[in-house]
């Protein structure tokens, strides 16, 4: 073959397969924003349910406030024939025809499977078939896939035979062969890898093509598990931008485990740690209390910041935590933490957060204005509560 020929073939692959990388990378500017299945339905779902919620996220006002993502967990999983096609079960006979309704409504439709022979409820997943899934799903209209690790971690044990280095690179091909599977389709579809943190993710999720990863193990609808995994993303901020975010899990909000502080909490940490914003509830039977919280605005903003940053933690006297997150613009969002069992009054220090007054200040959940601080300011925050502000410069 003539060299200048090769070379030119060689070419064209780079800057082919760098354009459909640059694609899929530039999926999630911000973090994805929508519902699953999974928190409140479990496997109890059908074509039916998903309709049904679909028409809540619109009729709710949900898909005004930016969740778009309409995405069926585990669950919808039903045989594959012998020619490797993966059928979904009986409530669901016509997954093209759901993604349809679905885009109909102006959303966006996301699907579950994994790299292992099985899921982790036990029914088929993707191993052996990637790239037929990956097509499959282009053709049903899915718009995001969260590839969940679940039985692939017994085919790491034996192959790298309990080497971790060798089990954590095992790994990583697997969630990168998805990845290119995605991209040979041509659909722009926003990959959400879901291994639990397993082998630092975040330090290399995005050179296998990851929009998101698991930072963490599985939420649970109660204060304890949620404040353990969301504060445990101290330290993590480097990690995540724009089309690559850490996920500390889907949203427990309005499924009746916490009280209206603690997920006031849930919904303030998550915003500064720029998370997927993924609701987990019954949108068709929301309170006012759920609604006020999933769709504040000012919150969903600094989520939703376009900077992209994520936010950390300032410092913390034992269980009283200070986070902030930086906007644009200068700006920059303050949290108070209280962890304890009782109110508490918490003091937030600008200089401890590198600021100087003055300032002005706003309370995102009481929706005032607080007025200057010039050096400190200092609030009763409710037992397992919140008081989240955004600060502003005066400029002279």
């Amino acid at each position: 073959m003539n060299k200048r020929f090769f070379v030119s073939i060689l070419c064209t692959f780079f800057f082919a397969t760098a354009s459909m990388s640059a694609q899929t990378n530039s999926l999630a500017p911000t973090p994805p924003m929508g519902w699953s299945t999974w928190n409140h339905f479990h496997h109890d779902i059908s074509d039916a349910v998903v309709r049904a919620q679909a028409d809540a996220m619109v009729s709710s006002g949900m898909r005004d406030a930016g969740y778009v993502y309409v995405n069926i967990d585990g669950g919808w999983e039903g045989y594959r024939d012998a020619a490797g096609v993966l059928h979904p079960n009986s409530n669901f006979p016509d997954m093209k025809a759901l993604a349809d309704y679905v885009h109909s409504k102006g959303l966006k439709f996301g699907l579950y499977t994994g790299p292992g022979p099985k899921t982790c409820a036990g029914a088929v997943a993707s191993y052996g078939y990637e790239e037929q899934d990956a097509k499959m799903f282009a053709a049903w209209g899915v718009d995001y896939l969260k590839y969940d690790l679940c039985s692939f971690r017994e085919i790491m044990k034996q192959e790298s035979g309990g080497n971790v280095q060798k089990s954590d690179a095992i790994m990583q091909a697997a969630y990168e062969k998805m990845h290119r599977d995605l991209l040979s389709t041509g659909r722009p579809i926003v990959y959400g890898m879901c291994q639990y943190g397993w082998g630092k993710v975040w330090t290399w999720g995005t050179q296998v093509g990851g929009n998101l990863w698991r930072t963490t193990g599985d939420i649970s609808d109660n204060y304890g598990r949620m404040s353990s995994i969301g504060f445990r993303e101290a330290g993590l901020s480097p990690y995540a931008g724009p089309n690559h975010w850490n996920d500390p899990d889907i949203l427990e909000v309005g499924n009746g485990g916490m009280t209206t502080d603690e997920y006031r909490t849930h919904m303030s940490l998550w915003a500064i740690l720029a998370a997927p914003l993924v609701a987990g509830n019954d949108l068709a039977n929301m309170t006012p209390e759920t609604k006020s919280i999933l769709m504040n605005k000012e919150v969903i903003a600094v989520d939703q910041d376009p900077l992209g940053k994520q936010g950390d933690r300032a410092y913390a006297a034992g269980p009283l935590e200070v986070w902030t997150k930086p906007l644009q613009g200068g700006d920059v969002a303050v949290g108070l933490f209280n962890r304890t069992s009782a109110p508490t009054r918490m003091s937030l220090h600008l200089a401890d957060i590198g600021w100087h007054g003055p300032v002005t200040a706003r309370d995102l959940w009481s929706h005032r204005g607080i007025g200057v601080l010039d050096e400190n300011y200092t609030v009763v925050v409710p037992q397992h509560g919140v008081v989240m502000l955004r600060l502003s410069k005066i400029n002279p």
